[in-house]
């Protein structure tokens, strides 16, 4: 028997797919930022009905106003450190340096606003650093950034031998009006913390340098035949987490008008627990900031709920590694869509 063959067009059009849904768009786009609010709202959700009395009142909300501006300005720089395929874990001493060199220009009796310039100079400058050991030197990520964190606080230390620095004088000048006063009851350092996510948000999704970020973080050869300076890209990623460190720690100081010795020291943990919640996974190339924002949203009322709920502050760091490691498994399950 012959099977008979019909003819094939060659003209014939493939057929065509509906076209997406800007929602589902969108929803595509920022899947991980999405999971991530998803999770915040089901918290907050679980903590209304253990502590009603607490999270149904606004003082629990405001707290954590004052808090969060320092952590957004450390979750935001650290995204972009991961993406390019890094690990920084000596921000919280440069928040802590930087922070003590605007405390002494201003305890000086000069400008406040120049001891915000000197700080972030000064974070900037230690970021730099920071990226020469890595990149330059050819040091891991991980124990150059640790050994940085030690050696800068240990230096803090051991020439202010512990004594804080109190800036009273802050509190009736422009600069405290502007840094740590309120606008219709919201602490106006909040304000700058989503001005400065906004402006991170734009440079990570609209300019070159995020694209070069998340090309280096994906594939350095490739990013270097495509033309893209590789080292220099590394060390801007360093450089950037030192400004946001310094801008971390004049909020911080700006909050109770006081310089402590530890400054920073309590938010190593929470940040790195933010990114990778926000959905900024470890194998570099792929990152969200805003995604990092809700995370250090999330991570910010983990301690007030825990209390609230009747808890010891001792499940806090339990509950902070919990999601570090429910977010990475979350992370390697949903790998294939983020690629």
């Amino acid at each position: 028997m012959s099977a008979s063959l019909e003819p094939i067009d060659a003209r014939a059009k493939p057929v065509a797919r509906p076209p997406e849904s800007a929602m589902r768009r969108f929803a595509d786009r920022n899947r991980a930022a999405l999971g991530t609010f998803a999770v915040f709202v089901v918290m907050i959700a679980i903590f209304m009905a253990a502590s009603p009395l607490v999270f149904l009142h606004w003082p629990i909300y405001d707290s954590v106003l004052v808090t969060l501006p320092v952590a957004l300005c450390l979750v935001v720089p650290l995204v972009f450190v991961v993406t390019v395929g890094e690990i920084d874990l000596s921000f919280p001493a440069t928040m802590g340096f930087s922070a003590w060199i605007f405390a002494l220009i201003v305890h000086a009796g000069l400008s406040p606003f120049l001891g915000i310039v000197a700080a972030l100079a000064t974070g900037m400058a230690l970021g730099a650093g920071v990226g020469a050991l890595v990149v330059t030197a050819g040091l891991s990520s991980l124990i150059a950034t640790l050994g940085m964190n030690y050696m800068l606080r240990g230096f803090i230390m051991i020439v202010t031998q512990g004594k804080s620095i109190a800036l009273l004088e802050l509190q009736d000048s422009t600069a405290g009006a502007l840094f740590s006063g309120q606008i219709y009851g919201f602490p106006v350092q909040i304000f700058w913390a989503l001005a400065f996510v906004v402006f991170a948000a734009m440079l990570f999704n609209r300019h070159r340098f995020g694209a070069r970020v998340r090309a280096v973080g994906d594939n350095p050869d490739s990013a270097s035949q495509m033309g893209i300076n590789v080292s220099r890209v590394r060390i801007s990623t360093f450089v950037f987490m030192g400004l946001g460190a310094a801008l971390a720690g004049v909020l911080s100081t700006m909050v109770n008008f006081t310089w402590w010795p530890t400054t920073g020291d309590g938010y190593l943990l929470p940040a790195i627990a933010s990114v990778f919640v926000g959905g900024t996974p470890t194998w570099g190339g792929v990152g969200t900031i805003t995604g990092g924002a809700i995370g250090a949203l999330t991570v910010s009322f983990i301690q007030s709920g825990i209390v609230a709920a009747g808890l010891s502050g001792f499940y806090v760091q339990f509950f902070n590694g919990l999601i570090i490691i429910l977010a990475l498994l979350g992370h390697r399950w949903n790998q294939k869509r983020y690629r």
